[in-house]
């Protein structure tokens, strides 16, 4: 394409880069090597979370320039930086968790003020680890300039006696190696082994989750989600999004046009058909503000209770992601659903054309069984239900993944005002079956930052309690999590929320069925127990954590600063 043509696609760069009085501007450009006819193009950022402080990003920086060789491809100019990842696998379990979701927003802001700083007129964004993609997309949708996520990949399962791990086997070896069901040899060598390759966890937890929900929004290359970090198939997709991104710009195509009311629904259908994240609900709640699309808590139960689990993924069922990928990914997921009805097939994508149109050649596989038809589903709805009553009035979310659709769980009540007292009592055997145990003051702003209980859950498995112990809290779970979990649990306790009102052997009653979560407490018992509530000292006066604590809003708004 003529170079006059391409000037006219400088939408914003021009600001840096034409006229005698950008001179200096462009003295800075040519101090990193860039030329004259590099500067009459579209400027591109590519932006990625690489770190060494994951295997879930820690490859990123290799993709970058493929990236960067498809903008050059596509005729842009492409300029490269990075933004923060807190690896929530190491953060988990003590204090360093509740840096996670604050990060989402760090990232969110890191994007935008670089891309609003320096003029650039695209963008592509690389992620691998949970909070690096909503915070990526957070970005994408606030900045409303031409772009395109692109995920890192999930690592590849790990081998153990003969069978696939990930980490999430890891985190339950604790609880088992803890009542002693195994030994110290065997934990050692299942920690040696689980995680064999760069890439996000393997099975559907909050990351994979995310890129299969990035690639039903549409705004991630179509059958992006799904291959291996480490397949040379992931570096083919960064190159082909760095030439699509310049087209979108060419099209002036930008998030606001793909990010629309029913790609929200395709996005919450995909990831209820796949028994996906309860972190998919808290990052689609927060992106929809960002880009102005009305969406609620009743939105994902509505949806998820008219769709049929079809993929059989873990940690409520048994394959990886990459299982998924070697019979056609999040695709052949899709397909299915749009088949039967379930999708709008006419909502706009990256690659320029509909879902529908993406999809034309995509067929499920015969002889598998990690994608099911519609017609014949593991489960008739979806990995998802809200609850409500007077312990959530706002709403709690529960993975029903892997959990009977008609579960009922009454137990008296054992009361953590952190998750590690309540980790403790888990590992000590003083859980019983039967509990309903209660970890509060670990919501966005009591904890602050809303921290994952991961540990606490596979513990909760691990010692065999899975599906006989039920957990609420104010904070979430990770990906990982299954078993009978609420997170989200809202308002929290920190705004004097009914939660913070329970106490130790209060009779609390979870009804999934009839989307139920009470304590078998007087209405006015518990107006006069939050009467003589006195809201908690914060725990952090300063830095990053006291802002956000001041700034957040509630779970069942997304957790978003407001």
């Amino acid at each position: 394409m003529a170079a006059d043509v391409k000037s006219r696609l400088k939408h914003r760069s021009w600001v840096v880069t034409q006229g005698p009085e950008r001179a200096p501007h462009r003295s800075y450009f040519r101090a990193m090597g860039f030329t004259a006819a590099d500067l009459a193009k579209p400027l591109v950022a590519v932006t990625s979370s690489w770190n060494e402080a994951t295997p879930c990003n820690y490859h990123l920086n290799g993709l970058a320039l493929k990236v960067k060789d498809g903008v050059r491809a596509g005729g842009g100019t492409p300029f490269e930086f990075t933004t923060i990842a807190v690896s929530d696998g190491i953060a988990m379990g003590h204090e360093g968790m509740k840096a996670s979701l604050v990060s989402r927003e760090v990232i969110a802001d890191s994007i935008e003020l670089m891309v609003m700083a320096h003029g650039y007129d695209a963008l592509v964004a690389i992620a691998g680890c949970d909070k690096s993609l909503p915070g990526s997309l957070l970005a994408i949708a606030r900045l409303n300039i031409p772009s395109i996520f692109v995920y890192g990949g999930t690592i590849l399962p790990g081998t153990f006696q003969g069978r696939d791990v990930t980490v999430q086997d890891v985190f339950e070896a604790v609880g088992a190696y803890a009542q002693g069901k195994m030994t110290a040899e065997e934990l050692y060598e299942l920690e040696c082994g689980a995680c064999p390759t760069a890439g996000s966890c393997g099975g559907l937890f909050t990351a994979n989750t995310m890129s299969a929900v990035a690639e039903a929004l549409g705004i991630a290359p179509p059958g992006s989600a799904a291959v291996p970090a480490v397949d040379g198939r992931r570096a083919q997709i960064c190159e082909q999004a760095g030439e699509m991104v310049v087209r979108l710009l060419e099209q002036a195509i930008t998030p606001r046009h793909i990010l629309t009311r029913a790609a929200f629904e395709n996005a919450i259908t995909v990831s209820a058909a796949m028994g996906g994240s309860t972190n998919a609900v808290l990052h689609l709640l927060a992106l929809s503000q960002e880009i102005g699309v009305p969406l609620e808590l009743d939105d994902f139960d509505r949806i998820s209770s008219r769709t049929p689990t079809i993929a059989d993924m873990k940690p409520g069922g048994r394959y990886t992601m990459a299982d998924l990928d070697r019979v056609g990914g999040v695709q052949v997921v899709t397909k299915e659903l749009l088949d039967a009805g379930l999708l709008h097939g006419d909502c706009l994508t990256v690659s320029g054309k509909t879902v529908r149109e993406n999809l034309a050649g995509v067929r499920r596989p015969a002889g598998q069984d990690v994608v099911r038809s519609v017609t014949n589903p593991l489960k008739p709805t979806g990995g998802l239900a809200i609850v409500r009553g007077n312990l959530a009035p706002e709403g709690g979310v529960v993975k029903t993944a892997g959990v009977a659709a008609g579960m009922v769980h009454r137990g008296p009540a054992r009361v953590f005002d952190r998750e590690e007292d309540a980790f403790a009592a888990v590992v000590s055997g003083k859980i019983r079956e039967g509990d309903v145990v209660i970890i509060r003051y670990e919501g966005p702003k009591g904890g602050p930052g809303m921290r994952e209980m991961l540990a606490v859950t596979a513990a909760i498995v691990g010692r065999g309690l899975g599906d006989k112990v039920a957990l609420m809290t104010d904070g979430r779970f990770s990906g990982a999590t299954h078993g009978l979990m609420v997170g989200h649990v809202a308002p929290e306790a920190a705004h004097g929320g009914p939660i913070a009102a329970v106490r130790e052997g209060d009779m609390i009653t979870l009804d999934i069925a009839n989307r139920r979560l009470d304590m078998e407490v007087s209405n006015e018992e518990i107006k006069a127990r939050l009467k003589s509530w006195k809201e908690p000292a914060p725990k952090y006066t300063s830095g990053a954590l006291a802002k956000y604590a001041r700034l957040v809003s509630s779970s069942a708004h997304g957790a978003v600063c407001r």
